[in-house]
């Protein structure tokens, strides 16, 4: 199956190829969500037949929209897709781009939608196979202590989510 997500090619955003976009490097939408219990988060270890970062632990959930996809909208399908997850309400926090070598020749280049949910006391997780190997929560000191001692271990959007970003992700909202 091939999957179209929007790329800007020529400044003009247009229906690409997932993979081709990353081998490329065009700049690119996705959407990336942060489920909450506090002051923990839910990571997940992404499925090791992955085509980029295999068996790296990443943010809750993210994903690249399809065409013409609302973000939030985009939030609450992948949600369900990869964790089975569902009742939580996704929040938009703000947007955030970067740029980031994935291996392998790969590179993601993303405008990205960023959520932040809060856990539900009756949440369950149902794991997809295809995309997700384990989940765990932790708390923003343990992730910290975690990403300094072994990065490796972590996407690098994570990384830069938590590096540069963490005031925006997980500040008080922006006023409107």
């Amino acid at each position: 199956m091939t999957i179209m997500i929007p790329a800007w090619v020529d400044g003009a955003l247009t229906p690409v190829e997932k993979l081709e976009t990353h081998l490329k490097g065009l700049r690119h939408k996705a959407v990336s969500v942060f489920v909450m219990d506090g002051d923990k988060m839910l990571i997940q270890q992404r499925a090791m037949h992955k085509y980029h970062t295999p068996g790296l632990w990443a943010n809750t959930c993210c994903t690249h929209p399809e065409w013409d996809e609302d973000p939030g909208v985009c939030a609450v399908r992948r949600l369900d897709e990869e964790l089975g997850l569902t009742g939580v309400k996704p929040i938009f926090r703000d947007q955030i781009e970067y740029r980031a070598d994935v291996g392998g020749g790969l590179i993601e280049h993303e405008v990205v939608e960023v959520f932040v949910a809060e856990k539900t006391p009756d949440m369950t997780l149902a794991l997809n196979p295809d995309e997700v190997m384990a989940t765990k929560w932790i708390s923003f000191n343990d992730l910290a202590v975690e990403l300094a001692q072994n990065p490796e271990a972590y996407t690098p959007w994570l990384r830069i989510y938590m590096s540069e970003h963490k005031d925006r992700i997980f500040g008080a909202p922006a006023e409107a």
